[in-house]
């Protein structure tokens, strides 16, 4: 009987042992160094969206002959469709808009607002024929309606305008919710009444260049609220949000991690404090930010479905022919299911910069 009891544990134990771990897995933190080497974990590695090339900045003159950010729309734009299909509401998009091209900058580079709201507004406007529907109407949402003006008068091509309606936090609020629901920026409050007395419309911008907006169903996409603007912005694109909540928000480049990691005092900014339950809610669809700390080098990413990465970056010089180049190695340090905190990421960077 005991033998009969010990076999069949065996035979129980000899078939678990065959079954390929699902993304339960990844609960707890992989380092590729302490991984057992089996060939369904090689692949399930391989299967790891890859950096996008070029976006290290030692390779600041490659960057400048590739399209990066249109790589970064290309992963973005079915990494939003899959979770749109999935279910999810509040969705984020966090990338590095200035990499890539002639005028290419990274996070060390000097640059102003101005670029790079504009980086986003033009990344945005791409993006909307890839995921326009049919069934629904994407809300091109800017900070402002200046904004949106500016936008229109670059952006002229049908293909984009048809994709999208341009509009302003303002206006989208205005129409889901009312002027009582509108959190005015103090700034803006002054300068509109001075547009009035001077004979404007207190808009500060011609408020007919905004599309018309529709009451059926609709995706929001809102570019860069708050970051660099006015943190109304983001009190805002809640309530935007919870006028319908059955209606999608994705938040593009909108510097979420500054409300939810509390860089505004609450004591000062009560009712942006207020929103930090409301942005943890946030799925992650595409983010790439740079790490760089205690002499490493690297990025916390994430494309959806898949978990997130830590991936170190070290620049190693090769000989080609004649000639000395510089060629960046990519090594994942780290692969987890819920997002790694930021001591984490640069633990898992330092431990693998070791080990090379």
């Amino acid at each position: 009987m005991i033998l009969r009891w010990c076999f069949s544990w065996l035979v129980a134990i000899l078939l678990c042992s065959r079954v390929p771990p699902t993304r339960a897995f990844f609960r707890s933190e992989l380092r590729p160094s302490a991984i057992p080497k089996g060939r369904y974990l090689a692949r399930l590695f391989e299967k790891l969206s890859p950096l996008p090339a070029g976006i290290s900045p030692f390779e600041k003159s490659t960057a400048k002959s590739l399209d990066i950010q249109g790589d970064f729309r290309n992963l973005a734009a079915p990494a939003l469709q899959k979770a749109l299909r999935d279910g999810w509401k509040q969705l984020e998009i966090d990338f590095p808009p200035l990499t890539g091209g002639d005028q290419s900058k990274t996070q060390f580079d000097d640059f102003d607002n101005v670029q790079e709201l504009n980086a986003n507004r033009d990344w945005c406007v791409q993006l909307a024929p890839a995921i326009a529907s049919k069934n629904r109407e994407v809300w091109f949402i800017l900070p402002d309606d200046k904004e949106c003006e500016l936008a229109k008068e670059e952006w002229t091509g049908q293909r984009f305008r048809q994709a999208a309606k341009f509009t302003s936090v303002r206006a989208a609020v205005l129409k889901t919710s009312g002027e009582s629901q509108y959190s005015k920026a103090w700034g803006s409050t002054i300068a509109s009444t001075m547009n009035k007395l001077t004979g404007g419309d207190g808009i500060l911008a011609d408020s007919s260049t905004l599309d018309d907006l529709g009451s059926g169903d609709r995706f929001h996409l809102v570019c860069q609220p708050g970051n660099g603007g006015p943190v109304e912005d983001w009190i805002n694109v809640e309530r935007l949000h919870k006028a319908d909540p059955s209606q999608p928000t994705c938040v593009v480049n909108g510097a979420l991690d500054k409300v939810r990691d509390g860089y505004y005092p609450a004591v000062f900014f009560p009712a942006l404090a207020r929103t930090i339950p409301f942005y943890r809610e946030f799925e992650a669809v595409f983010i790439l930010k740079p790490v760089s700390d205690k002499g490493v080098y690297g990025w916390l990413y994430r494309v959806y479905p898949e978990p997130w990465q830590v991936v170190l970056q070290e620049p190693q010089r090769k000989q080609r022919g004649d000639q000395t180049v510089v060629v960046v190695e990519d090594k994942v340090a780290l692969v987890r299911e819920t997002r790694p905190s930021y001591k984490d990421i640069v633990d898992a960077l330092l431990v693998t910069a070791s080990q090379s």
